[in-house]
C-alpha cells in the first residue's frame, strides 16, 4: 500500500447557496485495502461516494483540489467519458438495492446490460458471464434466477445481484454504501465474507461507508469517522478501535449495544399480560385457470407463548420466519389468523364490537418504517392526535392539544414539532414521533416491529434508552420483533427464536443468548459481528 488508487483533497459540498454538508476533507484508499468510513446519518458519508462518482444533483456544488484515480484527475474528465469509468473502474453498491434495481428488467439483463457497456463481447459470451456472476455471488439456481425480476427474490438476493452488478466490469474500486443495512446477522456475514473473498481474488479496494461498527473492526484496514461534513478521526482499525481519540468516537463507542448487558438481569415474575396459544396464520397457494387452494404457506404455524406485565419479550429470526405476521395477526390486522389469544385474561378472538376496540386500543403498534407509516400530509400533532380522537372522542381538543404537548415532551421531541411534517425530521426523530402516537391511547402493550432498524447506533441507544424509561415509568409491555441479537440483550427479558413459523427456542434472555439449545439459535448467534478491539 505504498501508492494510493484513489486521492481526495479538499472536497467539500453545498447545495443551492446552503451550508456545507461535506466540509474540505482529505483521504485515500488503496489497492486491495478495505477503507471504513463511518458516522451517522446525515454526516455525509453517501454524498462524498456520490462526489467521487460524479451522480450528484444537479442543485450540488462541489469543490476539491483533486479526485485522482490512479493518478488521473476525474474532475477533468468530460461527462461522456466519465460513462467508461463509473462502473468500469469504479463499481457502486447502494443501500437500497430494490430503489437502485430496474423493476421490468430481469436480473439477467441488468447484469449484462453493464457488460454490454464496457465490453465487446458476443451474445452467448455475455449470457456466459452472467451464470458466472450469479454463481460467484452464490445466488441458488442461477441458470432460472437469470429469468426473475427483482420483486422475486429475497433482500439479501437482491443484494448479492448489486454485488454482481458492480463487479461485472471488474473495477478496481468497490464502493459499498450500507451494503448490510436491514439484512439479518446469517445474511450479513454472508454478504460480507463474500466481498472479502471476491475483493482478495481481484486485489480490488474496498470503500464501505457504514454505521455498524461491529462489521467495520472485523473488516476494515482503516477507519474514518465523519461529523457533520469533517473527517474528525481517521487511523489504523487497530488503534481506532483501542486507541479513540475524538469525542464523537468515544460516543459512537459507547453507543454499542453490548451482548453482556443481559447478564444478571432481574427476574421477578409478573403476571402474564399477552397469551398465544397455537396461534397460526396460513396463506393459501392457489393455482390453475380456476385459482383452486392447492396448498398453504404457514406463515406462523401454532406458536404458543406468554408475555409478563411490564416486561419486555424479544421475537428474533431472520426475514420471512413470520415474526411480523405475528406481530400483525395477533393485533387482528391480518385476516383468516386462528388460535388463541388471551390479553388481560380476555380472548380477543371472541371479542367484536365496542369490547373489541376497547381491548385493541390497549394494544399499539410501532412500524418498522416510520416515514411510511405516517399520512405525510398530516402535520405531526395531528398524526399524534388522530388515534385519541378515534378512540376517545369525549376529550376536549384543550386536552387533547395539553396531551400531544406531554406526549412529544416524553420522547425528547421540541413541542413545535406538531406544527411539523413527517418529512421534516430524521429517522430516529420519526420512530419517536411514531412512540409518541402509540402512546396516546395510554395502551399497556405495545409491539415494536424493528423499531431500531436502520438506524445509527447511537439514535438506536437513544430509542432503546426511551423504550426503557418509559417501561419503568409507565409499566409497559413490549413485543420486541428484530433481527438485531445485540438489542435483544440491552432491553429484552425473554427471548423467543422464530424459524420458519415456528418457535424453535424460548425462555430467559440470558439463558437464550449465553447457552443456547438449539442449532438455529447457535447459527444465529455466531453470525453477531462482535467489536474487534485488537
Amino acid at each position: 500500500m505504498t501508492e494510493a488508487l484513489l486521492r481526495v483533497k479538499d472536497l467539500s459540498v453545498a447545495f443551492n447557496h446552503g451550508d456545507k454538508v461535506v466540509n474540505s476533507i482529505n483521504f485515500e484508499v488503496f489497492s486491495g485495502e478495505t477503507f471504513a468510513l463511518v458516522g451517522e446519518s446525515g454526516s455525509g458519508k453517501s454524498i462524498t461516494a456520490l462526489s467521487v462518482m460524479r451522480l450528484l444533483p444537479e442543485n450540488a456544488r462541489l469543490k476539491a483540489t483533486e479526485i485522482c484515480l490512479a493518478d488521473e484527475n476525474l474532475l477533468a474528465i468530460p461527462e461522456i467519458d466519465f460513462c467508461n469509468i463509473r462502473g468500469r473502474r469504479i463499481g457502486m453498491i447502494f443501500q437500497d438495492p430494490m430503489a437502485s434495481l430496474n423493476p421490468v428488467m430481469t436480473i439477467g439483463d441488468q447484469i449484462a446490460e453493464v457488460l454490454e457497456l464496457h465490453f465487446s463481447m458476443s451474445r452467448q459470451e455475455i449470457a456466459d458471464r452472467v451464470l458466472k456472476l450469479l454463481k460467484q455471488v452464490e445466488i441458488p439456481e442461477p441458470e432460472r434466477k437469470f429469468r426473475d425480476y427483482p420483486h422475486q427474490l429475497s433482500g439479501g438476493q437482491r443484494q448479492r445481484i448489486m454485488i454482481a452488478i458492480a463487479l461485472a466490469a471488474e473495477p478496481n474500486l468497490l464502493i459499498a454504501d450500507e451494503p448490510t443495512t436491514a439484512l439479518d446477522v446469517t445474511i450479513q456475514k454472508q454478504i460480507l465474507e463474500l466481498l472479502n473473498r471476491i475483493q482478495k481474488q481481484n486485489n480490488m479496494a474496498l470503500w464501505l461507508i457504514s454505521h455498524d461498527l461491529a462489521l467495520v473492526s472485523n473488516l476494515a484496514d482503516r477507519v474514518a469517522v465523519m461529523q457533520k461534513g469533517e473527517i474528525v478521526e481517521a487511523a489504523p482499525t487497530d488503534v481506532f478501535f483501542s486507541q479513540p481519540k475524538h469525542p464523537y468516537t468515544k460516543k459512537l463507542l459507547a453507543a454499542l449495544p453490548s451482548m453482556e448487558s443481559c447478564l444478571n438481569r432481574p427476574l421477578k415474575e409478573q403476571q402474564p399480560l399477552l397469551k398465544l396459544k397455537d396461534f397460526k396464520v396460513y396463506y393459501p397457494i392457489r393455482k390453475g385457470i380456476f385459482k383452486r387452494v392447492v396448498g398453504y404457506v404457514r406463515a406462523v404455524d401454532g406458536v404458543s407463548f406468554e408475555l409478563q406485565q411490564g416486561k419486555t419479550l424479544a421475537l428474533v429470526g431472520e426475514s420471512g420466519c413470520g415474526k411480523t405476521t405475528l406481530g400483525k395477526g395477533l393485533l387482528g390486522l391480518i385476516p383468516g389468523a386462528s388460535g388463541e389469544v388471551w390479553f388481560e385474561g380476555a380472548l380477543l378472538n371472541q371479542l367484536s364490537g365496542n369490547e373489541l376496540r376497547l381491548k385493541r386500543s390497549e394494544i399499539q403498534i410501532v412500524f418498522q418504517d416510520p416515514f411510511s407509516s405516517m399520512n405525510p400530509r398530516m402535520l405531526v400533532g395531528e398524526i399524534i392526535d388522530e388515534g385519541i380522537r378515534a378512540l376517545h372522542p369525549e376529550v376536549t381538543a384543550l386536552d387533547r392539544k395539553k396531551r400531544v404537548e406531554n406526549l412529544l415532551r416524553q420522547v425528547d421531541l421540541p413541542m413545535e414539532a406538531a406544527n411539523r411534517y413527517p418529512h421534516e425530521f430524521s429517522g430516529g426523530q420519526r420512530q419517536r414521533i411514531c412512540i409518541a402516537r402509540a402512546l396516546a391511547v395510554n395502551p399497556k402493550l405495545i409491539v415494536c416491529d424493528e423499531p431500531t432498524s436502520a438506524l445509527d447506533v447511537s439514535v438506536q441507544a437513544q430509542i432503546i434508552e426511551l423504550l426503557k424509561s418509559l417501561q419503568k415509568d409507565q409499566g409497559l409491555s413490549y413485543l420486541f420483533i428484530t433481527h438485531n441479537i445485540a438489542v435483544v440483550a440491552e432491553i429484552a427479558d425473554d427471548v423467543a427464536v422464530m424459524n420458519k413459523g415456528k418457535i424453535v427456542e424460548y425462555g430467559k434472555v440470558e439463558q437464550v443468548l449465553k447457552t443456547p439449545n438449539h442449532e438455529y439459535t447457535k447459527t444465529l448467534l455466531s453470525a453477531v459481528p462482535i467489536l474487534n478491539m485488537n
